[in-house]
């Protein structure tokens, strides 16, 4: 073996570039980066060929003394730190000072800037294998521009590695939009061979905020989004969620930031994927640009080599934080509320959706509890105006089912008053409308103030039944009905054996059930919100999910799978016929019911289709 040697400074650079500088993307990022934090307000991008001809970032920020140019180039030169305090409680973006060190040890790279209050500008020029910088003066106003040429002229192997231009791009534009989400209030311009793709204007007001969402996430998405701004313990929490029909099939439009800077990290993850993790149908993944902003010294950024990874020192704390603060504006969220902030498209269902879940509620506004001035417009819980007509013609037999009860009980009450349409123009339309007739047994035509509501009678109803369920669990109220004939169920041995020697289980869910020989069980009672249910299934279906955890400790973690499953056998059928006072109580039930545009799988439990809708798809006016 050869013996120890200091490696001179260009190998060592470009030992350094395998870790900083992958590809053109990887460049721009670390140039954005510094740029943002040399507070530039306007930052233009030019790029040929994909970004490894030429790459050029200007900015209009506080720019590089003369004397500090050839520094900037070398290898840990930094302005950002000074200290280990500096470096436990990081505030900027970059800190390292490595980046254009790598950068110009394989690529022909150079940095003119100028100072404020200074009459010219400076130019620091390097070649990758001629490390020796060389300053010259240089027309240049205030700020800094980075010219990277030629990346990998000279390290053939490498740029072997490159993709095609177009690839090469792509992941350069998400680098790109990365970024521009990260700061509102800079203004952003990107070219490519000469072409303006992206012409963002510094967005000062939450209008222009929405609009560049739009212009980078699709206006799919921000038509499909929920603000969100929750402030606790020292942490904010502020952005877009989309809502759960606005799922992907791909986690591809996901960004959350930790104090500006786009991260992955496992514990928001979990965070946000229990959030939704009853509203999301099974393989989809959520949609959200989401900001988090709390002490630097709360979170360590110095853990990876491409600082896309943080730690937080406090984790149970952040993970608590936005799971609740998730999970209360996914509750929120209900029929008739205002989305705040929308940039919705009245004309009809949302551009650029994931096709395969994008239901046509673009219509509908909606909006998170925190947010201002979103307010059912009539209280939840409380019958709206009866009237003996109206223009739905039902005539006054219709009658009022109380509440939920009548489904789950399997009668309407003989004596229930009518619910009817407004009798005059003054009064309130609720958000889902009044029910018209149904449609195969499945489901329920309304017709509101915007046009057509359907809605999926069983999907409706069994996430009714699963929120309540889910409260009466949380409030340890979750009552048993005794079966007028109890039912026997034949089960192995081993079933048997559980159901005996854990009958507190059962019992917490509403169920009391008895063995009544070696492979019998007997179900006596069952919860009251689901006695008109399969009591056989119910049973058999728990009490599979039972023995699949094994303890009662795995059990409480996966409660809620259970009381879905419940919820599911204990929900009205397909092909029950309902009347019209039964429908109306349905869609009263959802507008007063959390996450209910959501089944328990993931599924829309209705859909909007508004007169504009109607006239285009018979070309009404044209």
């Amino acid at each position: 073996m050869s013996k120890i040697q200091l490696l001179d400074s260009r190998l060592a650079n470009q030992i350094a570039a395998g870790e900083v500088v992958e590809r053109p993307a990887s460049v721009l990022k670390e140039l954005l980066e510094n740029a943002l934090d040399a507070g530039s307000e306007s930052i233009s991008v030019d790029v040929e060929q994909g970004g490894v001809k030429l790459l050029r970032v200007r900015d209009n920020g506080s720019g590089i003394e003369r004397d500090d140019l050839p520094l900037a180039l070398s290898r840990h030169a930094t302005s950002k730190i000074r200290g280990l305090d500096d470096l436990e409680a990081i505030g900027t973006l970059g800190f390292r000072g490595e980046a254009l060190a790598a950068i110009s040890s394989v690529s022909r790279l150079s940095l003119a800037s100028n100072v404020e209050g200074e009459p010219e500008g400076w130019q620091v020029t390097v070649e990758g294998r001629d490390m020796a910088p060389s300053v010259s003066p240089a027309g240049h106003p205030r700020g800094t521009t980075v010219t990277m040429r030629d990346l990998f002229f000279n390290t053939p192997a490498r740029r072997r590695f490159l993709r095609t231009e177009k690839t090469e791009f792509n992941h350069l534009e998400e680098v790109f939009r990365r970024i521009a989400l990260s700061e509102f209030n800079t203004a952003f311009r990107l070219t490519h061979n000469q072409k303006v793709i992206h012409q963002l204007p510094a967005g000062l007001d939450d209008t222009l905020r929405a609009a560049r969402v739009a212009k980078l996430c699709g206006k799919g998405f921000i038509e499909q989004a929920v603000p969100v701004d929750v402030e606790r313990d020292g942490l904010r929490l502020h952005g877009w969620m989309g809502l759960p029909t606005f799922s992907r099939s791909q986690a591809d439009l996901q960004y959350f930031y930790v104090n500006g800077r786009v991260i992955r990290d496992k514990v928001v993850s979990h965070a946000v994927r229990q959030a939704y993790s009853d509203v999301l149908y099974h393989g989809r993944h959520p949609a959200y640009v989401l900001f988090l902003e709390l002490d630097p010294a709360m979170v360590d950024v110095n853990v990876h080599p491409t600082k896309h990874e943080v730690r937080f020192r406090e984790q149970r704390m952040v993970h608590g934080f936005l799971y609740s603060s998730l999970h209360r504006v996914i509750a929120g969220v209900r029929p008739g509320q205002e989305l705040a902030g929308s940039v919705a498209d009245e004309g009809g269902p949302a551009a650029g959706m994931d096709a395969a879940m994008a239901p046509s509620q673009g219509n509908m506004s909606l909006t998170s509890p925190t947010g201002s001035g979103g307010s059912l417009s009539h209280p939840p819980g409380q019958a709206y105006p009866s009237t003996g007509g109206g223009v739905f013609g039902y005539g006054q037999g219709a009658r009022q089912a109380d509440a939920y009860g009548a489904l789950v009980r399997g009668h309407v009450g003989e004596s229930a008053p009518a619910v009817m349409p407004p009798a005059n123009e003054n009064e309130t339309v609720p958000p889902l409308g009044y029910a018209v007739a149904q449609l195969h047994g499945i489901f329920i035509l309304a017709e509101n103030e915007q046009g057509m509501v359907v809605v999926d009678m069983h999907a409706a109803h069994e996430r009714i039944t699963y929120e309540r369920l889910k409260q009466s669990w949380a409030e340890d109220k979750v009552r048993s009905q005794p079966l007028l004939v109890p039912v026997s169920l034949a089960v192995s041995s081993r079933e048997a054996d559980f159901a005996e020697q854990q009958p507190e289980v059962f019992s917490r869910l509403g169920f009391v059930v008895q063995r009544a020989g070696p492979e019998t069980l007997v179900v006596r009672e069952v919860p009251a919100l689901l006695r008109n249910g399969d009591s056989e299934s119910m049973v058999r279906d728990v009490l599979s999910d039972l023995l699949a955890e094994g303890s009662s400790e795995r059990i409480a973690q996966k409660l809620d799978e259970l009381l879905s499953t419940m919820a599911c056998h204990g929900s009205v059928r397909a092909n029950r016929r309902l009347t019209i006072a039964e429908m109306n109580a349905l869609l009263r039930d959802m507008e007063a019911t959390e996450r209910s545009g959501q089944c328990n799988h993931g599924r829309p439990t209705w859909t909007q289709m508004s007169i504009k809708d109607l006239d285009r798809l018979f070309m009404r006016g044209q």
